[in-house]
């Protein structure tokens, strides 16, 4: 902790201790790494600009609401001043790079790092990384211009929302079922005549890799087209099949799953390490991108009360920035039904699926048969007592409710502190069941996997081909969806659930915090668009 007058702390950055952290070995202070600082915007970003009808281009969002160039000047200063390098900066994104050795970087920002190792979040052995506790501080020349520092601590900030189906012999796999993702979207009525076509999709991940060769062999045993999947790599990740997180399998549902639900539209896969780092630039580099994608799919999350005040807030304004260039952001809402994973026993909700500018994802159970599309049973998905996982969902203790949402019936936060309604997720739901999972191929075999993950992607899939219908892109599209939602009542091209629960809430007549507003019904649901003006019409098409 510094003690130096000219040092303030930087609000939000406490890194509460992790309790099964065991000291992995000297950490190499003479390394050299690189940190990612989230400046100050120049202007807020209004309300009609992040919820619509207004679309930015990416030039207009630098110019108005990115960093101001005086900030970014004072902050090579100050860099520069205690020996650091400002390598890179995105002032739309309003992110700055900053390299220098750990005992410098560790120095300019008050705080100790060690190496640590902790099981890992997807309860796959161990990990070992970079770690930290308490606050951050700032040279106090940068009070109020930088609001994050990003990628010190390096610990896993997410894990993937998937499940592979039960074992074939087991009770749970005898009474299950399993679909490909085009027979889901045709279950769920996605518009006929639109596959996707001249969009572009952006896919988020945090670990693993695709291998050629599955997607061949996947899309033709399906007889589609193999789509154009394109990866890149962000902070130095790539694209990995095989490495050790076993991140494979996500991977490749959620590519398998958009592109058989929108086989038109072309797939940009980010990958990035899995810190709060790599997440935070993985979505403002895809939203950055050219052309712009109309859709950002995210399988990936953990617990709210997980991250940092700051790194929350980076990646929430990082999902606002998408919205206001007319990007959707698809979020799983979680596999551990209402505690999240969370063993104190309350209820708490997953993020970024709990940013209200994200769509949040949640899970049914679907019986249907895929010869007549006809749906005998749909329910929000809880297998808990068979241990195969139950969607996510609830109120977000971080999160105010928007105006968009406020007329939907949320309950109050768990916590009662504030009592007033926090943002309610999910927003939408779709099949997410292991036992009736999405066929898929990867690793060179066939399998079927269920969880959020497949939910975030198809509904992804979805709004590709929405858009490609409307000639528009919706960016955050919720307050289309919730337009005159009244409790207990259902709307226009979803279809309500009101049977099941995750654990603290149970479905029921309208909106709910386990299936959100309902499954899709693609064809309703762009009869319903159709109807009203769209965010961004006067830009043309979505690209």
């Amino acid at each position: 902790m510094p003690t130096e007058p000219e040092f303030v702390v930087l609000p939000g950055s406490e890194r509460e201790p992790l309790a099964d952290a065991a000291p992995a070995g000297p950490l190499d202070t003479a390394q050299r790494a690189e940190v990612t600082l989230v400046l100050r915007r120049r202007a807020q970003l209004p309300d009609d600009v992040v919820a619509g009808p207004t679309v930015l281009s990416r030039e207009e969002l630098t110019e108005r609401y990115g960093t101001d160039p005086a900030d970014l000047e004072r902050v090579r200063r100050v860099m520069a001043s205690r020996g650091l390098q400002v390598t890179g900066a995105d002032p739309g994104s309003r992110r700055v790079l900053v390299a220098g050795s750990l005992a410098d970087l560790a120095s300019t920002f008050g705080t100790m790092l060690r190496q640590v190792s902790s099981p890992d979040p997807g309860g796959r052995g161990t990990v070992t990384f970079r770690y930290r506790e308490g606050p951050l501080y700032l040279p106090a020349e940068l009070d109020g211009i930088v609001i994050a520092v990003l990628g010190l601590d390096t610990r896993p900030q997410a894990q993937a929302q998937f499940r592979v189906a039960p074992p074939s012999g087991s009770a749970a796999a005898a009474v299950g079922t399993s679909y490909t993702p085009n027979q889901v979207a045709d279950i769920y009525q996605f518009p006929s005549g639109t596959t996707g076509a001249r969009q572009t999709a952006a896919i988020i991940e945090l670990g693993g890799g695709f291998a050629a060769s599955d997607l061949d062999t996947y899309f033709g045993s399906l007889g589609l087209p193999v789509p154009s999947v394109t990866a890149v790599g962000v902070d130095g990740a790539s694209n990995n099949p095989g490495d050790t997180s076993g991140a494979d399998v996500e991977v490749t549902l959620d590519i398998e799953v958009l592109g058989a639900a929108a086989p038109g539209a072309a797939q940009v896969v980010y990958f990035a390490p899995n810190t709060d780092q790599g997440f935070v630039d993985a979505i403002s580099e895809a939203a950055a991108a050219s052309p712009a994608p109309v859709v950002i799919s995210i399988s990936w999350g953990q617990s709210e009360d997980s991250w940092t005040g700051q790194g929350r807030t980076a990646m929430d304004q990082a999902i606002a920035d998408a919205a206001a260039l007319g990007i959707t952001v698809c979020a799983a809402a979680g596999d551990n039904g209402s505690s999240d994973g969370v063993g104190d026993g309350q209820p708490h909700c997953d993020f970024p699926a709990s940013s209200p500018h994200a769509l949040g994802c949640g899970g049914t159970t679907l019986q249907a048969d895929p010869a007549t599309d006809a749906i005998s049973s749909e329910v929000v998905w809880n297998e808990t007592a068979a241990g195969e996982g139950a969607g996510g969902g609830g109120v977000s203790d971080q999160f105010a409710v928007p105006s968009w949402q406020a007329n939907a019936g949320l309950p109050a936060r768990a916590s009662g502190t504030p009592a007033a309604a926090g943002r309610g997720v999910p927003d939408v739901c779709g099949n997410a069941d292991p036992t009736t999972g999405y066929q898929i191929y990867s690793g060179g075999q066939a399998q079927v996997v269920g969880g959020t993950s497949a939910v975030a992607p198809l509904w992804s899939a979805l709004v590709a081909r929405l858009a490609e219908a409307t000639g528009t892109r919706f960016g955050l599209i919720g307050p289309l969806l919730y337009a005159g939602i009244s409790p207990g009542v259902d709307v226009p091209g979803l279809q309500d659930i009101t049977s099941g629960n995750n654990g603290a809430y149970a479905a029921g007549p309208g909106w709910d915090a386990c299936s959100g507003l309902g499954s899709p019904n693609g064809t309703a649901l762009l009869a319903r668009l159709k109807g009203r003006p769209q965010p961004g019409e006067r830009h043309g098409a979505a690209g």
